[in-house]
């Protein structure tokens, strides 16, 4: 039956209106809403796809009227204040699809608004803080370029995305280096977080070049990208990482991660003995491209896409590319991998807070040290 609720003067209480009391009438609207004294015990429920606006007013509702507002379709609906009101919440005025709030008014323009939801999100400063909107969802996006500490000023949920540093290229027809590994993940923190960018690898001239440096928040780590392998006394791709080393010598195998889930392996060296072109470095987000015809490098493996995260970006973290008498192209994706180049060219390093892997020394005899790693970046969000 018709819910009696609200009552007006003279109405006749029968048993089936006393228990239809409990079931609230459905406000149901598929647009942007402003709130009326007629909502006042019912629910607002919004179905519509793109985001979308409650909007609450002044000296509308009196102290103690409640609304429920729920939100069932796929925009993100905002509790909104209008002129001269203030809506107070533990947690989100952002309702994300299939969740929902109790607003409740302690005066004509004060309320407060109850979401289990939103509450689980916390806020923190740190690092350089922007605002970014993400699915009709809006965030503050907190980015880490170096190392420093995430303040936290309430306590519950963070979602975190981050690159560890690239590994080196090797040197003397050298592998490509490993991008850094990738990891994204919500965490729950309810003190400051110590936060770790991982340095980049260095190249170096020696059979041995350095891997990338791990990336953290607290006890969250992404584990830094391994070096390349290198020709030179006969070395094997160094680190089993995030995204590893390619393979050096004729017919080697590029190091396998054994963090699957952070990166992937280096290509394989080429078949020609005399020129042995270099595996590409692995990827955050694929495999190093093998050593290919007599003379080239392989590609270094892709990247990862993180615009969803960080909104209207393209990052793509990538590995290096492997050296031989034409250098391997780097990693795909922005500000990627460096490319292994040719002969006795120093090869490129991959730029700061990009996770590329270096790239790896052309054809050469001669000391040419491997292409830098480049350097790690954090990303950490919360609904506000």
């Amino acid at each position: 039956m018709t819910t009696p609720f609200p009552f007006v003067a003279g109405t006749v209480l029968t048993a089936a209106k006393l228990n239809a009391i409990t079931t609230l009438p459905i406000n149901d609207q598929t647009a942007s809403y402003v709130a009326l004294v007629g909502d006042v015990g019912k629910r607002i429920v919004m179905n519509v796809a793109s985001a979308n606006t409650v909007t609450i007013n002044n000296s509308v509702f009196a102290t103690g009227d409640t609304i429920f507002i729920a939100n069932k379709g796929a925009g993100a609906t905002t509790v909104t204040a209008g002129a001269g009101v203030t809506i107070n919440t533990a947690g989100s005025l952002v309702i994300a699809q299939h969740g929902g709030g109790t607003l409740v008014a302690t005066s004509a323009s004060v309320f407060t608004f109850f979401s289990a939801l939103g509450a689980t999100y916390g806020t923190a400063t740190g690092g350089t803080s922007s605002s970014i909107t993400v699915s009709g969802v809006n965030y503050t996006l907190l980015t880490f370029t170096s190392s420093g500490t995430l303040t936290v000023t309430k306590s519950g949920l963070f979602d975190v995305a981050m690159f560890a540093g690239g590994g080196a290229g090797g040197s003397v027809r050298g592998a490509g280096g490993g991008g850094g590994g990738y990891i994204s993940q919500t965490i729950y923190l309810d003190a400051n977080a110590a936060v770790e960018v991982g340095a980049g690898g260095a190249g170096a001239v020696t059979q041995y070049t350095s891997l990338g440096g791990y990336s953290a928040v607290g006890s969250l780590s992404a584990i830094g990208g391994g070096s390349g392998g290198n020709n030179s006394g006969n070395v094997a791709p160094i680190g089993y990482r995030g995204g590893t080393g390619g393979g050096s010598l004729a017919g080697s195998n590029g190091a396998t991660s054994l963090v699957s889930l952070q990166g992937f392996a280096g290509g394989n060296g080429g078949t020609n003995t005399g020129n042995q072109p270099a595996g590409g470095g692995g990827g955050a987000g694929g495999v190093g491209g093998n050593g290919v015809s007599n003379t080239t490098g392989g590609a270094g493996g892709a990247g990862v896409e993180v615009n969803t995260f960080i909104s209207g970006s393209s990052l793509l973290k990538g590995g290096g590319g492997g050296g031989g008498t034409s250098g391997g192209t780097a990693g795909a994706g922005t500000n990627g991998g460096s490319a292994g180049t040719t002969n006795d060219t120093v090869p490129t390093a991959a730029a700061a807070n990009t996770a590329g892997g270096g790239g790896g020394a052309g054809f050469s005899a001669s000391a040419t040290a491997g292409g830098n790693g480049g350097s790690g970046i954090v990303y950490i969000r919360f609904k506000v």
